[in-house]
C-alpha cells in the first residue's frame, strides 16, 4: 500500500515542493529522468506530471493527493479537496493591456479581444461584471498577443509583473491569487491511506511553523521576566532557568520571525542580554 502524489514534473513549484518533501524526512532518488519514483523510507511514490494534469489526476483517484497552484485547480474546476495552502508559488492572474492605452478600468475592454491560457477564470471574471469579451486561448507566451494584433489585451499569470513591462503591458485588474496547494482526491481512501495523509500532514505543519518561527535564548534580571513574558508572543510559557549569578534567570522561548526585530528591540529594552536567536527545523505540537 502506498499513497501516490502527483508532483510538477517542471516548472515554478517543482523545486520548491521537492524541497519541502526533503525537509519533512522523505528520501528518493533523482527525478529528473523519471516519471514514477519510490521514497526509500515511506510508503509514497511520487508520479511527474505536467501542472494541467494535476487537477485530473487527483480528481479521478489515479493519484491520492496532488502538490498544484491554485490558479490549476480553479481553472481546471476540479473536483478535489484541498488538504492545505502551502505559502510558495505565489502569484497572481491579472487582465493587462498595452500601457500607453492607459486603460485603468477593466469595463473599458468590454466586446475586446482577451489572450489567456485561463479561459475559464477570465470569462467568470467578466461574467461577473456583466461584461462579454472575446476569449482568445493561447497556450504560451501570452503577453506577445497584443504586439501581434492577436488580441487587444491579456490575462495571464503575474509573479513580479517584470514580463508584462518588458511587453509593455500594465496590469488593470487581479482577478485570482493563487499559491501551492496540497489536494486530496475524493475517491474513497483506505484507513491506512488516510493514516499516511494525516502523518504527512502533521510534518508539513510542523515544518511551516518552524519555517515561520525562530528560538530564541537571553539572559535576564529575575525581576524583568513578567515583563519579558510579556513582550514574547511564546507558544506557550517560556522556559525559565537559573544562573549561577544571583538574580539572573535563562529564558527560552519561541518567536514569529515577522516580530523578530520588534521582539529583540523590547527584550533589549527590558533588560534582556546574550540574546540569542536560532531556526528550527521541525515543530511538533
Amino acid at each position: 500500500m502506498q499513497l501516490r502524489i502527483a508532483i510538477q514534473k517542471s516548472g515554478r513549484l517543482t523545486e520548491k515542493t521537492i524541497t519541502l518533501l526533503q525537509s519533512i524526512g522523505l528520501k528518493f532518488d533523482t527525478y529528473k529522468d523519471h516519471l514514477l519514483i519510490n521514497c526509500r523510507n515511506y510508503p509514497i511514490e511520487l508520479l511527474f506530471v505536467r501542472d494541467d494534469d494535476i487537477p485530473e489526476y487527483v480528481q479521478d483517484g489515479v493519484c491520492d493527493l496532488g502538490f498544484v497552484g491554485a490558479n490549476v485547480v480553479a481553472e481546471r474546476q476540479a473536483a478535489v479537496d484541498v488538504l492545505k495552502e502551502l505559502d510558495y508559488g505565489h502569484c497572481r492572474l491579472s487582465v493587462a493591456a498595452p500601457k500607453e492605452l492607459g486603460i485603468q478600468d477593466a469595463r473599458v475592454l468590454a466586446g475586446k479581444r482577451i489572450a489567456t491560457s485561463y479561459p475559464h477564470l477570465t470569462h467568470s471574471y467578466f461574467a461577473s461584471h456583466g461584461l462579454e469579451v472575446d476569449i482568445v486561448e493561447i497556450s504560451g507566451s501570452v503577453e506577445i498577443a497584443p504586439k501581434l494584433d492577436v488580441a487587444d489585451a491579456v490575462c495571464d499569470l503575474v509573479s513580479t509583473g517584470s514580463t508584462l513591462r518588458a511587453n509593455g503591458l500594465s496590469e488593470v485588474a487581479t482577478i485570482f491569487h493563487s499559491q501551492t496547494q496540497l489536494v486530496r482526491t475524493r475517491k474513497p481512501l483506505s484507513d491506512d491511506k488516510l493514516e499516511l495523509i494525516n502523518k504527512l500532514l502533521v510534518r508539513i505543519h510542523g515544518q511551516q511553523k518552524a519555517q515561520n518561527s525562530r528560538y530564541i535564548m537571553m539572559n535576564a534580571p529575575s525581576k524583568s521576566l513578567d515583563r519579558i513574558r510579556s513582550i514574547i508572543p511564546a507558544l506557550k510559557s517560556p522556559t525559565v532557568l537559573p544562573l549561577a549569578e544571583e538574580g539572573m534567570i535563562a529564558v527560552h522561548s519561541v518567536i514569529p520571525i515577522d516580530r523578530f526585530w520588534e521582539v529583540m528591540e523590547e527584550l533589549r529594552g527590558a533588560g534582556a542580554s546574550g540574546i540569542v536567536i536560532l531556526p528550527i527545523e521541525s515543530m511538533i505540537d
